[in-house]
Order: C-alpha cells, then structure tokens, then sequence
C-alpha cells in the first residue's frame, strides 16, 4: 500500500512537471512568435522604403513662389498645379548614390510674373553713323499672368535608411505662355517688328524631399533652380537667366 502510494505521488509529481514544462515551452513559442512578428512588421513604419519597393504612382498639389537673380532680382514668380509621377526602375546600387529612378510632369494652369511697372531705362543706342551714345527709352513691366506644363522631370529618389524621408534629386524642362509678351523689354511703336514672346522655355534643377506623415501622404518641399527662355522666338531674347523658387506640396501615393 505503502509503495502503491509512493508510485502514485511520484506519477502526479511527473505529471505536474511535464505540466509546466509544456507551459514554458509555449510562452517561450508565444515569445518568438511575437519577436518574429514583430521583426515581420518593422517595414510597415519604413513609409519612404514602402512606397521605393512598390514604385508607388503619385500625385497632388503644389505651389511654388520665387525670385529672379541678378538683373531679374526685381521679378517675382507664383505659380500652382498638380504633380504626377512614377518611379520605373528598382533600386540601384552606387554606393552613397544609391537610389531609384522616377518619371513625372505637373501642370500649373496659374502662372505669374510681377515685374517693375513701366518705366524708362538707359540703354545704348546706335546714330546712323555707327556711333553708340546712351538713351532714354520706354520698358514694359507690370504683372505677367498664363500656364505652364513640365512634361520632362527627370528625378533620382536617394535610397536612404530615414523612414520617413525620401529625398531626392531632378533635372526638368517645360513651358510657358503668358498673355502678354514675356518678358518685358523695350517698347516699339505699334506695327513696327520687336519685343518678345508669349511662348518661354523652362530648364533648371532642384533638390527637395518627400516627408511621409502617414501611410501614403507626404509633405513635399523642395527648391528649383530654373532658366527661362523663348529660344529667340521672339525678336528679342532677354529672358529670365536664373531664378530661385521654392515649392510647397501634398502628396497621394498609390
């Protein structure tokens, strides 16, 4: 009887540590389980590397404001429209300049110039016989109003460890009409050949930034550095030889 019990003690005491035994084991299970999905679910925070593994479509407005240099320091630029694109290559390895390459274009239906109101300004003129002497005469000016499309933007988007960010780099190219001839140069009386175009040429770069507030928005910012130009559309060609403008966006990402 004495053994019976013996034997049966031992049998629930090995039955209780086999017990706890299988407990640990499937916290310790539960514990790598959740480690793992844990590990799983990292990229889903990593919005920048998200939308780069998805060559995600995008779109949304901006806004841009800007200055021009040097002779042009007196123009100001403003202009809005929406922003399309999409990247076309997986990401490429270079080292630091690591990165995917991406195709867009945007649309601006308000585009505008404020320039100097008319006004006079000496220039160098010509007498019949070949001698330069300075002159008075009459320039145009004002406030500048039409559209723009950049078909070509060609945009490298670095391949960084930020979550977040997705800075970026582009070259791009586009154009301009406005209402009136821009930009504005001297005054010729009416019927006689002169002045500009209604047509410009835009080129430049920009450097700039996707900040991901949330799965599949962003705010975007970034600076263009641009050249103006009619291609001697017109009789003259002063143009707008570079220009500082900064560029305000949100962002919808597919």
């Amino acid at each position: 009887m004495i053994e019976y019990r013996k034997v049966l003690t031992a049998l629930v005491l090995s039955s209780a540590m086999l017990g706890l035994r299988a407990q640990s084991a499937s916290v310790t299970t539960a514990a790598h389980t959740t480690a793992f999905a844990g590990v799983a679910a990292l990229p889903d925070d990593n919005f920048a590397s998200l939308a780069r593994d998805r060559r995600a479509f995008h779109y949304g407005p901006f806004v841009n404001y800007g200055n021009g240099l040097s002779s042009r320091s007196s123009f100001r630029f403003l202009s809005a429209g929406i922003e399309a694109g999409k990247a076309v290559t997986s990401v490429l390895h270079a080292g630091p300049l690591s990165g995917q390459f991406e195709l867009a274009a945007s649309v601006m239906p308000l585009w505008s110039a404020f320039t100097p109101a008319p006004h006079t300004e000496t220039r160098t003129c010509v007498s019949e016989d070949g001698t330069t002497f300075p002159c008075q005469l009459p320039v145009g000016g004002g406030n500048y109003f039409g559209a723009s499309i950049t078909p070509a933007i060609f945009r490298w988007n670095f391949a960084t460890g930020l979550k977040t960010v997705q800075p970026f780099f582009q070259a791009q190219g586009g154009v301009v009409y406005t209402t009136h001839k821009f930009p504005p140069d001297v005054l010729v009386p009416h019927g006689m050949a002169g002045a500009t175009s209604v047509w410009n040429f835009t080129s430049g770069a920009a450097l700039g930034m996707h900040w991901f507030t949330r799965p599949r928005r962003s705010v975007d910012l970034q600076v263009n550095a641009l050249h103006l130009s009619s291609a001697s559309l017109g009789d003259r060609n002063p143009g707008v030889n570079a220009q500082i403008q900064v560029q305000l966006g949100y962002t919808f990402w597919q």
